[in-house]
């Protein structure tokens, strides 16, 4: 094989990495161009496996843009959230919104461990060897991570299940319906809205049953409004647009309700999903 072609080889397990381990299409994509560039310029004379040599790539960059991007969090205006992706984009099905939102509590040696390890099932001998680390120190990284991002109980329905729920949200949302709305919440429900400070958006959580009905109800009122089922990488959402600025709205439920709900509204985020079903 040329160099290209086995870098292309490997390139959907190398960007379903990334995004993993990054939350971020745009990074990914600069990631990746960066990994091309250094295994275009390395000597291969060595190299037995170029998947496990890239991956090792991969990893290591994506390690460097989560340390530099907690510098920049820190003057983020609200809250982060995962930017959303088509499922068109990237060949995944075992990764969720919910999951890479909780993943943003690990430090960057954690969450490339967990990936590592619990996406890609490497042993931990791999795994210390991509990040220059022991394995028993990988082993640690692994349980401390799981221990901040399985601590919620987990309930995933059916993606079909998902969107009825969605499209029921919006509706009862829509149409200022309070008790139906508060029906489907769980009494600690919690509202997330990453605007980046682009948009006039609700910087902080809001939490409690009764406050996150209020809230939908006010923000789905007005009447230029439209919402429509999309699919992305992390599962059913919806692309609602409200006076012509444009969202996307997922949710987390559990047997008792609809727990979290995610209001993606930065502009930068939503490049590639900016225009509805229709429009493409």
């Amino acid at each position: 094989m040329t160099v290209l072609e086995e870098y292309q080889s490997a390139r959907g397990m190398l960007a379903g990495l990334a995004y993993r381990l990054l939350g971020s299409m745009h990074d990914t994509e600069d990631v990746l161009q960066e990994a091309y560039v250094r295994w275009s310029a390395a000597d291969r004379t060595d190299v037995a496996e170029p998947r496990r040599y890239l991956t090792r790539v991969v990893t290591r960059l994506a390690i460097d843009v989560l340390r530099t991007r907690k510098a920049r969090r820190e003057s983020y205006v609200g809250e982060w959230l995962p930017e959303p992706v088509p499922a068109t984009a990237l060949d995944l099905d075992d990764v969720s919104m919910a999951l890479l939102h909780l993943m943003e509590r690990l430090t960057p040696p954690q969450r490339a461990v967990y990936v590592l390890r619990t996406a890609f099932t490497l042993p931990y001998e791999e795994i210390a060897e991509i990040l220059d680390r022991t394995p028993e120190d990988c082993r640690q990284l692994h349980r401390r991570a799981l221990r901040s991002v399985d601590e919620e109980p987990r309930f995933e329905p059916s993606a079909d299940e998902q969107r009825r729920l969605l499209l029921d949200f919006v509706a009862a949302a829509r149409d200022g319906d309070l008790p139906r709305l508060e029906s489907m919440l769980k009494a600690t429900a919690t509202s997330y809205t990453d605007g980046g400070g682009l948009r006039r958006t609700a910087r902080k959580p809001v939490t409690g049953r009764d406050r996150v009905a209020t809230f939908f109800a006010h923000i789905y009122a007005p009447p230029e409004f439209s919402a429509t089922p999309i699919d992305l990488v992390t599962g059913p959402a919806v692309h609602v647009i409200v006076r012509g600025r444009p969202h996307i709205l997922t949710l987390d439920c559990d047997a008792d309700g609809i727990a979290t709900i995610r209001v993606l509204a930065n502009p930068d985020k939503l490049q590639r999903v900016s225009e509805t079903p229709s429009q493409r």
